[in-house]
Order: C-alpha cells, then sequence, then structure tokens
C-alpha cells in the first residue's frame, strides 16, 4: 500500500489553468460590453479579485459580498470563467490516470459550484476523480479545516495519515491541509520563493514529482500499465 491513498487536489492553477482561463474570459466579457480589454483595466479586475478573495480566505467577508463586488463591474465573467476549461499543461489527465490506479483522488477547490464543476467535466479532469467538494456549495473556504473535514468523512477516509493535500496557494491550500492535520505538497512549477510562514511537507515543480510521493517502488515500476486500480 502506498503512503498516500487519498489525495486531495486544487483545481486553479493546479490542475487547470486559471490564469490562462481568466484571461481569455475577461477579454470577451470586455468586449461584450464594449470595454477594451487592455492591459490596465485587466490589471484592474485581476487587483480588485485578488483582494476579495484573501479577504474571502481570512474570513473577513462572505461570499455573496465578493461576488457582488466584483461583478458590479463585470457582470458576466463568472459564467465566461466557465468556458474555458485550459489545463496547466499536457501532463495533466496522463498524471491523474496514473495516480488513479494507486489512490483515491479528489478535489478540494475554492469557487463557485457551477463553475468549477464545469470546467473540471469539460477539461477531463472529472474522470479520475472520485468526487469534487467546492467551496460554495460546502459553506467553507480552504484555508478553514472544515472544506477538508467535510471531503474526507464523504470519501470515507479515517486515517488522515494517508492523505496528501496538492495545491499552488501557501496560503489557502497548504495551510488548509495544515490546519486539517494532512500532509501538504506544495506545487510550485515557477520556483516561487516561500516566505517561510507556511511550510508544506513536500515541494514539487511538476506534477510528475508526485509519482514516488505517492506510489510504492513496485507501484513506480509498473506506470503506464492499465488495470492496476488500487484495492480500497
Amino acid at each position: 500500500m502506498a503512503k498516500y491513498y487519498c489525495v486531495l487536489f486544487d483545481a486553479d492553477n493546479t490542475l487547470l489553468n486559471f490564469d490562462a482561463a481568466e484571461s481569455k474570459a475577461l477579454a470577451e466579457t470586455l468586449v461584450n460590453y464594449g470595454i477594451e480589454p487592455d492591459a490596465e483595466t485587466v490589471q484592474t479586475y485581476r487587483t480588485i479579485n485578488s483582494e476579495l478573495w484573501r479577504q474571502l480566505e481570512k474570513g473577513q467577508i462572505r461570499r455573496e459580498k465578493l461576488l457582488n463586488e466584483r461583478f458590479s463591474r463585470f457582470l458576466k465573467a463568472i459564467e465566461q470563467l466557465s468556458t474555458h476549461p485550459d489545463l496547466m499543461g499536457p501532463e495533466v489527465l496522463d498524471v491523474l490516470r496514473e495516480l488513479s490506479e494507486v489512490a483515491t483522488l479528489a478535489v478540494v477547490t475554492n469557487g463557485f459550484q457551477k463553475v468549477q464543476i464545469r470546467r473540471l467535466a469539460e477539461s477531463g479532469v472529472l474522470n479520475f476523480m472520485e468526487d469534487v467538494f467546492v467551496s460554495e456549495k460546502m459553506d467553507s473556504e480552504k484555508p478553514n479545516r472544515r472544506i477538508f473535514d467535510a471531503a474526507l468523512r464523504a470519501l470515507g477516509v479515517e486515517n488522515r495519515e494517508h492523505v496528501l493535500v496538492v495545491g499552488d496557494g501557501l496560503s489557502s491550500d497548504i495551510q488548509g491541509g495544515v490546519n486539517a492535520g494532512l500532509d501538504t505538497c506544495w506545487y510550485n512549477p515557477s520556483h516561487a520563493e516561500n516566505p517561510g510562514k507556511v511550510v508544506p511537507t513536500y515541494e514539487i515543480a511538476d506534477l510528475k514529482e508526485l509519482y514516488p510521493l505517492v506510489m510504492e517502488q513496485e507501484e513506480l515500476a509498473n506506470v503506464g500499465l492499465k488495470n492496476r486500480r488500487h484495492q480500497c
């Protein structure tokens, strides 16, 4: 049995390329409203959006306020976003396919149910997931441990020593995993510097680096083979 038989993935900028999807959706939305999607306009939106999500993670605002304030300026962006299920890279589905042979995979993501489910489904990610836990539906945002606790209950996982949280966000994914008493893996493809306030169990720059973390030696030797689904 591999050390980790349950892997909880973040969605945006871990499996799905949120930045690319956001850029396309925002450009389409601005054009629809007769606004030129120049760099200054796009940056204004991103600044507003980032600050609101930070406040949401800290519990300083409620989800409804985030939605209302952000889209008083960009009313349709949330719908446009769901039409762009860009993957972080061509290897994402291959990695998920391999890991799903030896572990139970699920997504734990902040965001809106309709948008995230559609993007995960259309990207192909959903095919390898046991379940998806979206903050809007769970009424809890990362880094609050409640969303992780609820996910593990739903998945029937009791031993937290065998659960790994994978995500790109130190303040949301990694801190959330720490809060829930779980091992964590910081996905950091850009090799950004960690200020040190949140310390992950592991750090990777490529999702394929999850193989030796999740798989036993004999399982690593079988990467690429079919019909080796793990036994619960």
